[in-house]
């Protein structure tokens, strides 16, 4: 994705969606009907930090280019530039993908 035009607020990421399958395990080709939304998907923008209690901002767990997995129906979807892009607080973030 190039340069991206929108900044995040506060706990806030947005996470570019990896491509649903289309193929089963099994080698059954899926119609976009079938197709399950992905869960996993790649950083591209982190919003400053969650504000505390203290004023100051608790630094975010996820970076720019981390792969991650989150919640099914978490966050919200928008278009940027003809891509679908997912708004999600750092909370809907279930884990990072570790290679």
């Amino acid at each position: 994705m190039a340069a991206l035009k929108v900044r995040p607020l506060d706990d806030r990421v947005v996470v570019e969606p990896s491509e649903a399958e289309e193929t089963t395990a099994g080698g059954i080709v899926l119609p976009d009907s079938a197709k399950e939304k992905p869960q996993r998907g790649k950083v591209v923008s982190v919003g400053p930090g969650r504000l505390l209690d203290s004023g100051e901002r608790g630094a975010p767990s996820v970076s720019v280019g981390d792969e991650v997995i989150y919640g099914k129906y978490s966050g919200t979807e928008i278009e940027i530039d003809g891509n679908e892009v997912k708004i999600l607080r750092e909370s809907d973030i279930l884990a990072k993908v570790v290679s």
